[in-house]
């Protein structure tokens, strides 16, 4: 009868037997920023866009249509808040620039688009026609 024997690799076992205080695993964490998800209808005037960016400020976000393109980009500033006597031990929050570039199937009239942010959604309504190139939205 054969015996399974259960086999990893030799600096598997070295780091895990010989060190194991000098390498800390960090938890299931990414260096990369979450995307901005967003949801698409489209309806008869046009297309509403709903995009997830929770915490940053309105005025850090940046919505721009050229023709069909949609580009939202938004700038998450990390939160400094310590107070003295204080040290932080593990910050997992990404802090740097955020993008999202999709292509609708119409042309966009970003002179009638309109966007609005509440509660970490950016909702964009967005009516299809001719669109002035490169124009920035202004967030209510």
């Amino acid at each position: 009868m054969t015996s399974l024997i259960a086999r990893s690799g030799f600096f598997d076992d070295f780091f895990r037997d010989v060190s194991p205080a000098l390498f800390v695993k960090p938890a299931a964490t990414d260096a990369a920023p979450a995307p901005i998800r967003i949801d698409v209808r489209e309806t008869p005037a046009g297309y509403v866009v709903d995009a997830e960016i929770p915490g940053v400020a309105r005025e850090d976000i940046h919505v721009t249509i050229e023709g069909p393109v949609v580009t939202l980009q938004a700038e998450i500033k990390p939160l400094a808040r310590t107070t003295e006597g204080e040290r932080v031990l593990r910050s997992e929050r990404f802090h740097g620039s955020v993008a999202r570039t999709f292509q609708l199937p119409h042309e966009i009239d970003s002179g009638a688009a309109r966007a609005r942010y509440d509660n970490g959604v950016l909702q964009l309504t967005l009516p299809r026609k001719l669109a002035q190139a490169g124009q920035r939205l202004n967030i209510e």
